[in-house]
């Protein structure tokens, strides 16, 4: 039987251990099915930073999750064994090692059948987790939750950054280009060639506008479509909820989901391939009251709910 949470009947949520949820470390069990992974990085930020500390921040607002997701009928500590492998100590100062020592990591994990739901962090690191998904199953499909494309191909020179990482997997074939989707997009951008070449590289669109004017389980169902049968990679900037959802982030957008849309959405990848996930660009110096960070850790919980479900669909 997997291992859980502490029993906070006995143990006071703010007592328990700091680990997400109050799991148990990867050093007390045999082996995981999956991995809560921090990766304390946010050298590759456009605006402002803060990030590093996002890994830390929510497993602090994790305390108050519980074991049973009445949304998804489902437990996903007691469906498979959830462990908190701590964090990746990666190079401050220098990108392109932070990044082979990131996918390293998750080659690492992948080699021991556990998939990584990896906290970053800023979005860079989506860059290395995809190399290391594609090394184990061939071309992913992603689901992209942003306000921002993330296609961009340079910033000041530099081709490795949070704005860059889908056009280099999907340059280096990484992506599967019929199935990949971002979502939550809006706001402004530099040229109306940022779409088009965003196109190009594979990616269609969900606008955080259609959220107003489409129901949201019509949605779903066209991001399932579109994700299909194969392997799907899962990317959540925290900033594709609104600031007033999200306030503690680097680069936020007015007019943004709001956390129940989001959580909706995430609910409904029951079924797909999930092979790994990504939760980025929490920045707790912008955050008050925990908002960003208890938005973020419920986001972590409905992912590792979707990996349960389909664990017990087997």
């Amino acid at each position: 039987m997997p291992i859980g949470p502490v029993d906070n009947t006995r143990i006071p949520r703010y007592a328990g251990p700091p680990t997400f949820a109050q799991l148990p470390r990867a050093d007390q069990v045999e082996r995981a099915d999956v991995a809560v992974l921090g990766v304390p990085f946010d050298s590759g930020v456009s605006y402002r930073p803060g990030a590093r500390f996002g890994p830390s921040h929510i497993r602090a607002a994790s305390k108050l999750l519980r074991p049973y997701n009445p949304a998804l009928d489902v437990a996903p500590f007691a469906a498979q064994q959830v462990v908190d492998a701590g964090d990746l100590a990666v190079n401050p100062f220098d990108i392109s090692e932070a990044v082979a020592t990131i996918e390293a990591a998750a080659r690492a994990f992948a080699e021991q059948n556990t998939t990584l739901l990896t906290l970053g962090g800023d979005h860079t690191i989506a860059l290395p987790l995809l190399r290391a998904a594609h090394a184990s199953h061939g071309p992913i499909g992603v689901v992209h939750f942003d306000a921002h494309l993330d296609t961009w191909d340079t910033y000041f020179g530099e081709p490795t950054t949070h704005g860059t990482p889908f056009r280099r997997a999907s340059e280096e074939g990484l992506l599967d280009p019929g199935r990949c989707l971002h979502v939550g997009i809006r706001g402004p951008l530099y040229t109306a060639e940022d779409l088009t070449d965003d196109g190009v590289l594979g990616f269609q669109v969900i606008r955080s506008d259609d959220f107003e004017t489409t129901p949201v389980a019509e949605l779903v169902g066209r991001a399932r479509r579109r994700l299909g049968d194969g392997p799907v990679y899962v990317s959540v900037d925290i900033d594709v909820l609104d600031p007033a959802h999200a306030p503690g982030t680097g680069t936020p957008e007015a007019g943004g989901l709001t956390s129940r849309e989001l959580l909706h959405v995430l609910r409904g990848l029951v079924g797909l391939d999930l092979v790994g996930a990504d939760l980025v660009e929490v920045s707790p110096p912008y955050d008050h009251a925990e908002i960003t960070g208890i938005a973020a850790a419920h986001v972590a919980y409905e992912l590792l709910s979707v990996l349960a479900a389909n664990r017990a669909a087997q």
